[in-house]
């Protein structure tokens, strides 16, 4: 009899990316198994997981405001229908597990799927969980994180720390120099700062490189790769000739993270989970600002977790206009503090995350 996976949750790459690689881990373990996606209809989980070659049903579910409002009127009723539907879901699927990654439309499934009494597991990718993730913490067989002291948030015994899981094309990115420096057009000689705000952009980053270019333009003996972000883009293109500064090479959209991480020297970044255990991973020397633009400030409390142990620089969303820039230099320009930021960030690793929370989850189903 086939083993029927449901992995519920998205809304952001955070949550969806884990999810696909939770999904791939699975297939590997036993071609054979059933794994099929719900998601929230209108979210970008709806175009990447077929993208990724798996089914997926859609719940119309959406989050609440956390002011008084009377959108949340029609959320209710959003509510009450993603569980009408989930239950149909469940019904039509009969799933053996549920595996919720947090967003909106984990919350729905999971819950009525622990109604009927499927086991479910949730995988918490952030240092401070997210709401749905604590709401449904008592009803989980078991909870994967990716950071250590979070049975503050969730039960002891039900813990198991997996880490996050990622690309497997950035585990061996050493090896990849030489060529991701041809594919960029880099000078090998020289130091390379890397700085990437998502896929959609981060202002906050792409202002403090306009704000700095004096300053940029004077250290000759560093490269820049910029990712702007599609959001951004345009908008900043009437703002910079690229053709002053042929050192900084400025995109929308960065399509081989592998080579990227394989030529920085040190890397500027967002603090979303998935992209923090990327880091950790390559032993990239690190400069986080954490978005303040997201729920529970979580990407501060992520970011912490590594600066307090000497893993990487944190730097203020409201600092680093001003501040960025000048550290990242004064990093770049100092082999000693590169090399203690590699090993510090190295030890928070884990590789083989998807792997391990797949048997785990596959274990599960066979006790039952």
């Amino acid at each position: 009899m086939s083993v029927n996976v449901i992995i519920s949750g998205g809304g952001t790459g955070g949550h969806i990316y884990p999810a696909i690689a939770i999904a791939n881990a699975i297939k590997e373990i036993d071609k054979d198994i059933n794994v099929s996606f719900v998601g929230a209809i209108g979210k970008m989980e709806m175009e990447k997981v077929p993208e990724a070659g798996y089914e997926i049903y859609g719940l119309p579910v959406r989050g609440c405001q956390r002011k008084i409002s009377l959108k949340n009127i029609g959320t209710i009723f959003r509510l009450l229908s993603s569980l009408y539907k989930s239950k149909r879901i469940i019904r039509k699927k009969k799933p053996d597990v549920v595996v919720g990654v947090g967003g909106y439309a984990s919350g729905p499934l999971c819950y009525m799927a622990s109604k009927k009494g499927i086991p479910i597991v949730l995988q918490e990718q952030n240092s401070y969980p997210g709401v749905t993730n604590k709401i449904l913490a008592s009803r989980a067989s078991k909870i994967c994180v990716a950071y250590e002291n979070m049975e503050r948030f969730f039960p002891k015994d039900k813990i198991l720390i997996t880490g996050n899981p990622v690309r497997q094309d950035i585990v061996d990115v050493k090896s990849k120099r030489k060529e991701a420096c041809e594919y960029y057009g880099l000078d090998p000689k020289k130091k390379t700062i890397v700085i990437v705000g998502g896929s959609l952009g981060a202002r906050t980053l792409n202002e403090s490189v306009i704000n700095n270019l004096d300053l940029i333009d004077k250290t000759e003996s560093i490269q820049i790769i910029w990712q702007t972000g599609s959001y951004y883009f345009e908008e900043i293109k009437k703002r910079f000739n690229e053709a002053n500064f042929p050192t900084l090479k400025m995109m929308p959209f960065i399509k081989r993270m592998d080579f990227v991480y394989a030529v920085a020297d040190v890397v500027i970044s967002r603090a979303g989970a998935c992209t923090i255990s990327e880091l950790c991973i390559t032993s990239s020397a690190t400069i986080l600002v954490p978005s303040p633009n997201v729920s529970e400030d979580h990407q501060t409390k992520n970011a912490m977790a590594l600066s307090d142990k000497g893993a990487a620089v944190l730097i203020k969303d409201n600092e680093a206009e001003e501040k960025l820039i000048s550290e990242a230099i004064n990093i770049i320009k100092d082999e000693k503090r590169i090399e203690l930021l590699s090993q510090n960030i190295s030890n928070f690793a884990y590789i083989n995350s998807a792997e391990v929370i797949a048997r785990e989850i596959l274990k599960i189903v066979n006790k039952g």
